[in-house]
């Protein structure tokens, strides 16, 4: 089966209607049949979070092939507005979701027509208690941690090294770096992944890594997998992704 894998959204609706279009031309081309699969943080920094989301919630409801993967992203908005004193524990900054600096709550809160600004917590989730449809929440909460294919694993942003997949958790799926980036063993299978911003799309042998920043003015990268093996899939069509010699650790 022809499988597209995309990169982190962070919000950036246009460049995921422009991705998926170059898909439908690949897979058209191609005998059609494809499933796209997308690697999480589907929220957060962009501009039009709740349009990403309507968006792959509209296409899954009518039927689309389409995966969508939870990112460690996309349960801040959950958590605010089930347990809105949470923090992630992956924050090392320990700071919480409203008020770090980087993590892009504001142009989230703001895509429900909420105002973040300098208000207090409270105020803030009052309103987005009211703005955010209960079926964005429960959705976002619902999405699936990896996706397997053959050859390959996908997940947002990598495995425990010497877990099974069944066993890994969630805190992992969603934030492992250290342990996972700088480990050179063979998973079992390549684990494609987000979550680490990489300059292109690159193949280290046991990982893929397809996150190229569209949060941060990069582009919002795709990979194919089909039997003719693997590729980018490029505004000038498909491109082979080979291993590169790259220094682990």
């Amino acid at each position: 089966m022809r499988t597209y894998a995309i990169g982190d959204i962070h919000g950036q609706l246009e460049l995921l209607k422009a991705v998926h279009d170059r898909i439908a031309r690949d897979d058209a081309a191609h005998g059609g049949g494809g499933v796209i699969v997308h690697v999480g943080d589907l929220i957060d920094r962009g501009p039009d979070s709740r349009g990403v989301v309507d968006y792959l919630m509209r296409g899954q409801a009518e039927g689309r092939p389409w995966i969508v993967l939870k990112g460690n992203h996309d349960r801040f908005l959950v958590r605010f507005l089930q347990t809105p004193e949470w923090v992630d524990p992956g924050l090392t900054s320990g700071l919480h979701w409203l008020d770090h600096q980087n993590l892009g709550a504001g142009p989230t809160l703001a895509s429900y027509g909420v105002e973040r600004g300098t208000r207090h917590h409270a105020d803030v989730l009052a309103d987005a208690r009211a703005a955010v449809p209960r079926a964005h929440v429960d959705w976002l909460d619902a999405l699936p941690l990896y996706h397997q294919i053959d050859g390959a694993v996908i997940v947002h942003a990598g495995l425990r090294p010497g877990v099974a997949l069944k066993e890994q958790a969630e805190h992992d799926l969603l934030w492992i770096r250290k342990g996972f980036l700088d480990n050179a063993d063979n998973h079992g299978t390549l684990v494609v992944h987000g979550h680490t911003v990489v300059e292109r799309v690159t193949h280290f042998g046991n990982r893929l890594a397809i996150d190229t920043g569209a949060a941060y003015g990069g582009p919002l990268s795709v990979v194919v997998f089909d039997q003719d093996g693997l590729h980018e899939l490029t505004q000038n069509g498909r491109a082979p992704v080979l291993r590169e010699a790259v220094a682990v650790g």
